[in-house]
């Protein structure tokens, strides 16, 4: 039997179905989601909790005309499909498919590209003044998490859009989860919405009596302004959202179609600001998303019937062995303490939190708020460890400046997921991290080349009288388990050669190693250096490199404008040698696309076969520009 979602070419076709065939289209859609993600991986959990909703927007709104911007993009799967993407969700997350969040580039249905939590009220807001300022009648909707609502700029934009009171819909998906469960005022103060349903309820029936009522509804409205002020103090506790100027709906069962329809279309009609509060179930319809979304919030991929993960790799992840070695020094340490910005599992302090429960603070989607949290600890004197996902700690970059660096504080920045995150694409990757890291004075910047270098750098990380900066990939390593050692503020010579100096930092360690190794076959001796740091560089191996070889190769999973090649560079200059060093890292003129990250680092040029490449060019360029030096 055909399914009704192949008919679907546009959203426009939504507004014929009956309600029988709208439940049916809800099932097909979580139904192709969840085979889709089961072999490929993806954002499971947060799409499967919208699928009602995604249809009731879609019947309410006209898209492309009315602008919806889903906030982070999780929850877009389903909004793809039932916006002319159907042929091409197979190739969701892969290299030149779908991307696995909203993108201007990729749809007229994608009026904001996010993959960053809390953005989406600031942009609507945003493309809701251009519409006024154009003399524009469209509505413009934004959907944003509860956990993205713990986000300062999403209280940022909710202040601003209450104050100028333009007509704007923002529709608060309520699953009382981020990644992890949902912490925080906010999150009690939405508990008691939910508690108290009554609201809306009320609002509605008032609405009909007064209109009801011969002569006195059409005048009534300055009384019902005052009655439903009165209403809304006595229900809903704190009423926060009408305080900031918002006309508040809800809270709606956010499966009901039928009930979100009535309350987006009395949200169109209103003018204004209007908040609808919708209630939904993360992972709803794949029961083991329901009993656990927190581990099918972003999942690799798993068996359908059962949920049970396809283990497609060895080792443990970077992640895992940054939390142990966080509760094996938080053992020893007291004064030692965790922060999370809502991704304790995925940044591997969960065991620290259920071993020292006082000591992990999870302050939510809230990156500044975290490193500025820090430096206040540290400014007390505890060691507080910071672990953030790199590509979000590009959010905090005034707190590192202003409140741990310029006053020297000993914050332990731990950048889990740095350079290529794979499948996740632009919005995820930690291309910028050792440029604007090595910036700011007084950090030291460090990258470890395996797990048993990680241990040894976190362990010298916290005994650090300053602050620190440690980035390592989202990647699988086998530690040793050896003793941790202490570290020196010094790299370290690999491998002997003759020919030419290879110089990697973290990542690019092993495969530089590996390329060696080819090299050797193709009669090229090459050394090979772990450098470790790029902020104190160090310098003395660097300059004596360059005075033993003919050639450097720099190697970097990183961006080259401002990192660790441009480093090396700058410390030559500085010490008067003419540098013969071919840089090697991501292109700064363009983001890194999307891919397994093996397919991402093969494109540029990172693996052992890419750098061997650009080993030989660069060395051939060196003799070409030289014909009468002989090979040493």
């Amino acid at each position: 039997m055909a399914r009704l979602l192949d008919r679907i070419e546009h959203p426009g076709q939504l507004k014929g179905l009956s309600v029988s065939e709208l439940s049916s289209l809800a099932a097909e859609l979580r139904a192709t989601i969840i085979d889709t993600v089961s072999r490929h991986g993806g954002h499971l959990a947060a799409s499967l909790g919208v699928v009602e909703l995604t249809i009731a927007l879609h019947r309410v709104f006209d898209s492309p005309a009315d602008k919806l911007i889903w906030d982070v993009g999780h929850q877009a799967y389903a909004h793809k499909l039932l916006t002319g993407r159907r042929d091409r969700f197979e190739t969701l997350r892969q290299a030149d498919g779908l991307a696995g969040f909203p993108r201007r580039d990729e749809s007229v249905h994608d009026p904001f590209g996010t993959g960053h939590a809390s953005t989406s009220i600031s942009a609507a807001l945003g493309l809701a003044k251009a519409r006024d300022l154009s003399g524009g009648s469209h509505s413009v909707i934004a959907v944003i998490g509860d956990g993205a609502l713990t986000g300062g700029l999403a209280f940022e934009g909710l202040n601003h859009a209450g104050q100028d009171g333009t007509a704007l819909v923002v529709v608060l998906n309520d699953n009382r989860m981020s990644i992890a469960q949902n912490v925080g005022a906010l999150s009690r103060y939405l508990s008691r919405l939910r508690a108290h349903p009554a609201y809306y309820r009320v609002k509605t029936d008032l609405g009909h009596i007064l209109h009801r009522v011969p002569l006195i509804g059409p005048g009534a409205a300055a009384w019902a302004a005052r009655v439903k002020d009165s209403i809304k103090y006595l229900v809903v506790p704190g009423a926060l959202f009408e305080e900031l100027g918002f006309t508040y709906l809800g809270p709606l069962d956010g499966h009901d179609i039928g009930q979100l329809e009535a309350a987006l279309s009395g949200a169109r009609q209103m003018g204004g600001p209007v908040l609808v509060h919708v209630v939904t179930q993360k992972g709803k319809g794949f029961r083991p998303a329901e009993n656990q979304p927190q581990a099918f919030h972003g999942v690799g991929p798993f068996h359908v019937d059962t949920g049970e993960r396809l283990n497609l790799s060895n080792g443990l992840s970077y992640s895992q062995v940054f939390g142990d070695t966080m509760v094996e020094l938080g053992a020893r340490d007291g004064r030692l303490v965790a922060i999370t910005a809502a991704m304790p599992e995925g940044t591997g302090l969960a065991s620290f939190g259920e071993r020292f429960p006082g000591r992990l603070f999870d302050v939510g989607i809230a990156e500044g708020h975290a490193v500025c949290f820090a430096a206040g600890l540290a400014a007390a004197g505890l060691r507080p460890v910071v672990a953030i996902y790199s590509t979000f700690a590009q959010r905090a970059y005034d707190q590192l400046v202003h409140d741990v660096a310029l006053q020297g504080l000993p914050v332990v920045l731990a950048l889990d997921r740095a350079g290529l995150a794979g499948e996740d694409g632009p919005t995820h990757h930690g291309a910028f991290d050792l440029a604007f890291f090595r910036q700011i004075p007084g950090f030291t910047v460090m990258a470890p080349r395996d797990g048993d270098e990680l241990r040894d750098m976190l362990a010298a990380a916290v005994a650090l009288p300053g602050p620190v900066a440690m980035r390592y990939p989202r990647d699988r390593t086998t530690p040793s388990g050896r003793p941790l050692k202490a570290l020196p503020l010094t790299g370290e010579w690999l491998r002997d050669g003759r020919d030419l100096g290879i110089l990697a930092i973290g990542s690019m360690v092993k495969p530089s190693l590996a390329a060696a190794g080819l090299l050797e076959a193709r009669g090229i001796s090459a050394a090979v250096f772990d450098a470790r740091y790029v902020s104190p560089l160090d310098s003395g191996a660097i300059v004596g490199a360059a005075q033993r070889f003919e050639l450097l190769l720099t190697v970097e999973e990183g961006t080259l404008a401002g990192g660790f090649g441009s480093a090396v560079l700058e410390c030559l200059v500085a010490a008067g040698h003419e540098p013969r060093v071919r840089t090697l890292g991501l292109d700064p003129d363009r983001f890194a696309g999307q891919g397994t990250r093996g397919e991402l680092l093969s494109q540029a040029g990172l693996d052992s076969e890419g750098i061997a490449r650009s080993a030989i060019l660069a060395r051939d360029r060196v003799l070409q520009a030289a014909p009468g030096r002989r090979d040493r």
